[in-house]
């Protein structure tokens, strides 16, 4: 259950709400529903029918990096801190951004290590412009090149970490040059991750390692061709520099490369973004209802216009959809095993994107108490299992803010947080049901199934993969597992009396294929466009790390390219699904730090 109450004091000293999450308030992933059977339908008419998920090839741009169009509606509309550039850490007050500017750590000239054409493409950049020296330097903070039409700031915003309120967080290592409009009307804000200091970096220095860079770059690029919800990243670029880092936070520092990431999104805009002058209180409270008027101007122009048909005012509307979508993208991140590993209110997109890949990984042997991150163990907050419950304790926090404000009352915040059960369990049926190629979601084969992948540790993606092929074999007689499922099982170790639980396990599978309305080969072609081949597995990335590191980029490129085409069987590239070996799972490789 969820329940709402009203405290006098918060722990930065102002008045607040806050809503206090008890028990299973995510909901339980039960019962079928009617929205989640015709959720499946969807998914099977749009992805199914077609046999592989289909995107809008990007349109080939005739910009230069001089030619961009750029604005600035974030500074211009928003309150910002007086004065110019200075990066020594402080208290901003009254202030959703501070202006910064890149800084050079080295005057090394930087130097492109990869690019991704399809994110490029949105800002309308010729991609001839990608391999010149002006984008390395200006994407890798080395130079603005004299544009004249750039703001550069980094964002003021609070948060609560691992459950606790920080105070003041901000961006501490990214700061956005401004928003470009690309030709179809689109708006998205370009910002660089590890360009050097700004007013929030604390006692860190600004910059990002090759190892983390290459790890964010890849993996936002590959969420997006999942069709996960997504910040994206358009270019990696080396610096030249080094950047010391304590990986493990032993005592054991390093001198490592550094590197720079250039993120694209609509917004940058977090739950924690709303909280920081909630939290504060007093004069800054009217702060909020600022941000939320830009952000739905901007953002949620459904939010603004309303209708008879949708009542209550623009902010009740902007929640209710920042609800409904939270509920979506930990959907999305349960069917293809992504675990974010830091899950902090300010790691929360207000527009429901995937944002800040940090310790994150996807669930490779299945056992939904994996958490990516070795700051989260022993408590594992943030495991796979848990993410569900803690977005909506993410929501929650966000509710508070926006009901401190006096944006709506607390009781209708309540009404509209008590929706997120229903979104994800309508979601998360029509997803799983589509995972097996089913027109309706089977709590008895889902469940059924996940004993069966925990029980032995066997691989998610490779399993759900494997499917399609039983599928296929309806009306056979299997005395036998399908040769793909069995090698699934091989690798896992499965004895003999584990195997013959999954046999049983196909035979009621089967059973429900039959009863299903949905021709066969529909259901697997469902399958197929809905159970991924290729995942970023951490163990990969790691080695395309050390190739980098050794400054051979290929396997980065590599990479890059099998995970443009994840629903696609691509020849010749098996060993791209191998499990994470034993020796690699743990930390260092499966699980790590903060540290970037």
């Amino acid at each position: 259950m969820v329940h709402l109450s009203t405290l006098s004091r918060t722990a930065a000293g102002s008045r607040a709400t806050r809503i206090a999450v008890a028990g299973d308030g995510a909901g339980a992933l039960g019962a079928r529903t009617a929205a989640a059977a015709a959720a499946t339908r969807r998914l099977s008419s749009e992805r199914g029918r077609a046999g592989t998920r289909t995107m809008s090839p990007p349109r080939a741009g005739d910009k230069t990096l001089g030619t961009l169009s750029w604005e600035k509606t974030f500074t211009e509309a928003l309150p910002g801190e007086p004065g110019g550039v200075d990066p020594s850490p402080r208290q901003v007050h009254s202030a959703f951004w501070s202006a910064t500017e890149p800084t050079d750590g080295s005057g090394k000239p930087a130097h492109l290590i990869a690019y991704s054409r399809e994110a490029t493409a949105l800002l309308d950049l010729d991609e001839s412009q990608c391999t010149t020296s002006d984008f390395a330097q200006f994407f890798g903070g080395k130079s603005l090149l004299d544009l004249k039409d750039l703001r550069p700031f980094a964002q003021n915003y609070g948060g609560h970490q691992f459950g606790h309120w920080a105070g003041q967080l901000g961006d501490g290592r990214a700061m956005t040059l401004g928003e470009v409009v690309n030709s179809r009307g689109e708006r998205w804000e370009v910002q660089l991750k590890g360009a050097g200091l700004t007013p929030y970096s604390r006692r860190a220095d600004g910059r990002a390692v090759l190892r983390s860079s290459v790890r964010e770059f890849l993996c936002s690029e590959a969420m997006f061709h999942l069709g996960v919800p997504t910040t994206r990243a358009s270019s990696l670029v080396g610096t030249g520099d080094g950047v010391y880092r304590d990986m493990f936070y032993n005592g054991n520092v390093k001198l490592e490369k550094g590197a720079v990431v250039c993120r694209l999104a609509p917004s940058f805009v977090r739950f924690g973004t709303f909280q920081l002058p909630a939290v504060r209180g007093e004069d800054e409270t009217p702060m909020v209802r600022k941000l939320a008027d830009y952000v739905i101007k901007h953002h949620f122009p459904e939010a603004e216009a309303g209708g008879a048909e949708e009542p209550g005012s623009k902010y009740e509307r902007m929640y209710q959809k920042v609800v409904e979508d939270s509920a979506k993208l930990v959907v999305e991140w349960q069917g293809c095993g992504f675990v974010h590993g830091v899950l902090n209110t300010d790691n929360m997109s207000i527009l429901s994107l995937t944002i800040d890949y940090g310790p994150f990984g996807f669930l490779e042997r299945f056992n939904v108490n994996y958490t990516p991150n070795t700051t989260d163990v022993p408590g594992y907050r943030y495991a796979y299992k848990n993410q569900p419950q803690i977005v909506l304790w993410n929501l929650a926090q966000l509710g508070s803010a926006l009901a401190t404000a006096g944006l709506f009352e607390i009781e209708r915040a309540q009404e509209i947080l008590d929706k997120y059960g229903g979104a994800l369990t309508a979601n998360y049926e029509a997803k799983m049901a589509a995972k097996l190629g089913l027109s309706e979601y089977s709590q008895e084969l889902s469940i059924g199934l996940m004993q069966l992948m925990s029980g032995c540790k066997a691989d998610m993606t490779n399993t759900y993969r494997s499917l399609s092929e039983v599928t296929r074999m309806q009306g056979e007689d299997l005395s036998k597992i399908p040769g793909g499922l069995s090698a699934v099982l091989e690798e896992a170790g499965a004895s003999e009396e584990q195997r013959a639980e999954w046999l049983e396990w196909i035979k009621g599978y089967h059973a429900a294929l039959r009863a299903d309305p949905m021709p066969a080969e529909e259901q697997a072609k469902l399958q197929d466009a809905t159970n991924p081949c290729f995942i970023l597995r951490n163990h990969l990335c790691q080695e395309a790390i050390e190739a980098a590191e050794d400054g051979d980029f290929g396997p980065v490129h590599d990479l890059l390219d099998l995970l443009r085409r994840p629903y696609e069987d691509q020849e010749g590239k098996e060993s791209y699904k191998r499990v994470v070996p034993e020796e690699m799972d743990g930390p260092g490789v499966s699980m790590l730090s903060c540290s970037s």
